[in-house]
């Protein structure tokens, strides 16, 4: 180890920072963001970005060039000028009188370095590596910025308040540990994380009163998968994936999806095809409830976002009155991600300036739509599930007054390697769609916003894989 990983405590304290350019206001910031009183000293005005500062009334400018005897008074030094020899002497003079300095973007010449940040306060994650490779610390950073929440900042918070009740009702360090291990691990920190603090400490209040420390555990995530394309999850959404020990998951959700939940999680197919509803709706429903009845933390995992055409809505009605908790995460829309991967914007000031989501699912072999809402002009209508039934659709917005030559596009599997967008007019494209073989799931896109798709589009895929939705369960 080349460094001892430290953090301090500069509230209250002195920093100085040599220099008063931009980079010179970055590390002031710092400082000022842990609670020091800051001064830069510089023989010229600061930068701009000075005034910009949070906690500026703590900063002060001191207009005067270097000399060794003006680092007295100071807890911590930074070097930040453009000048090689005045860097190095800010640096003798400070490790004269032992006090910490960093000489920015000269390792060689610091006695402490500054790690790229995650900041949860109070919860601070800090990597560094050594000066070496400064980038790729921040890449790293940007991994872990993904993996955990800002609320875990909030729920250290919300364990600081417990602190002394915790330290009255369980006296041994082994005893504590093992009371917060089962408070982080249960329904508490999502609680937190879904700004329901007040309930997380009624729970934690239950829990001391208690003497059985067993937490219920039970609960609903109801979880938008997206489109297709792994990389449009939310971090929430990966989180959750990353947790549960049920997965519940729909036919739309695609393989390298389902590979990112948790690797030991139970799985069950509950997927529907037309025509062929793997399980009822009514069944799903009730299965989230005994498994959460269970003690389970059970990811309900669906296509696109679950309160759009996602019948989610019933599903956490059903939880509901069973008093089982859930919290949603909502996803892109298929609607919005097909479109953008498409190269087809839904609104555009020249050719649309509303949007109609709308299902063109057939019951009793017939679409049954609000014909008048969907035929306005300068609209864009997209139609989801409308393959099957995409003839029927098509005359029926001809015959309603939608003209013949309107722009409409189908998109098969977007966001996905296997994405294909195939272009026609609400006259032709049934026959289109019809020569392209093309399969579920797609998406039908109608309006003069289609003319932009050759100009727009700009993700093509060069090769199909392994994003194609699953139409089989993996593991029972």
């Amino acid at each position: 180890m080349d460094y001892l990983p430290i953090f301090m405590d500069v509230r209250g304290r002195r920093g100085l920072v040599v220099g008063g350019d931009e980079v010179a206001a970055r590390k002031a910031s710092l400082m000022l963001n842990a609670g020091a009183e800051v001064t830069a000293l510089s023989p010229t005005p600061l930068h701009p970005a000075f005034a910009q500062l949070p906690g500026a009334e703590r900063l002060h400018h001191r207009q005067a060039s270097f000399a060794p005897e003006q680092l007295d008074g100071f807890d911590l030094v930074y070097a930040a000028t453009e000048d090689d020899t005045l860097n190095r002497q800010v640096y003798e003079a400070a490790r004269a009188r032992h006090l910490p300095v960093n000489v920015v973007d000269t390792p060689e010449l610091c006695s402490f370095i500054m790690p790229s940040i995650m900041d949860r306060s109070p919860i601070l994650v800090a990597i560094a590596s050594g000066g070496e490779a400064p980038v790729l610390s921040r890449m790293l950073r940007a991994r872990l910025e993904t993996l955990i929440p800002s609320a875990y900042g909030r729920l250290a918070q919300l364990a600081g308040r417990f602190r002394d009740k915790v330290r009255a009702r369980f006296p041994t360090s082994a005893e504590r540990r093992k009371f917060w291990e089962r408070v982080f691990l249960s329904p508490v920190a999502e609680m937190v994380f879904a700004s329901r603090e007040q309930d997380a400490e009624v729970a934690i209040n239950r829990l001391l009163e208690s003497d059985n420390l067993e937490l219920p555990t039970g609960e609903v995530y109801l979880v938008g998968a997206g489109p297709g394309n792994p990389d449009l999850l939310t971090f929430r959404a990966l989180r959750l994936m990353q947790q549960a020990d049920v997965v519940v998951y729909d036919r739309l959700v695609t393989q390298p999806i389902l590979d990112m939940c948790r690797r030991d999680a139970d799985r069950i197919y509950v997927g529907k095809e037309r025509d062929n509803h793997a399980v009822p709706q009514e069944e799903i429903n009730l299965l989230l409830v005994r498994l959460a009845q269970e003690g389970k933390r059970v990811l309900r995992l669906k296509g696109g976002d679950p309160f759009i055409f996602g019948r989610g809505g019933e599903e956490i009605e059903t939880l509901t009155e069973h008093g089982v908790p859930f919290q949603v995460v909502p996803g892109i829309t298929a609607a919005s991600g097909v479109a953008s991967y498409a190269g087809i914007p839904l609104t555009h000031r020249d050719y649309a300036q509303s949007v109609a989501f709308v299902t063109g699912h057939l019951k009793d072999n017939t679409v049954h739509l609000d014909w008048a809402s969907i035929g306005r002009p300068n609209q864009t209508v997209v139609i989801y599930m409308g393959l099957k039934g995409i003839a029927s659709l098509c005359q029926g917005m001809i015959e309603r007054g939608i003209p013949a030559d309107t722009p409409a596009a189908i998109v098969q599997q977007g966001t996905t390697p296997n994405q294909r967008v195939v272009t026609a007019t609400v006259g032709t494209l049934p026959q289109v769609a019809q020569a392209a073989q093309l399969k579920p799931p797609t998406l039908i896109i109608v309006g003069h916003v289609v003319k932009l798709h050759e100009k727009l589009a700009w993700f093509k895929p060069e090769a199909p894989a392994a994003a194609t939705p699953l139409d089989q369960p993996t593991r029972l």
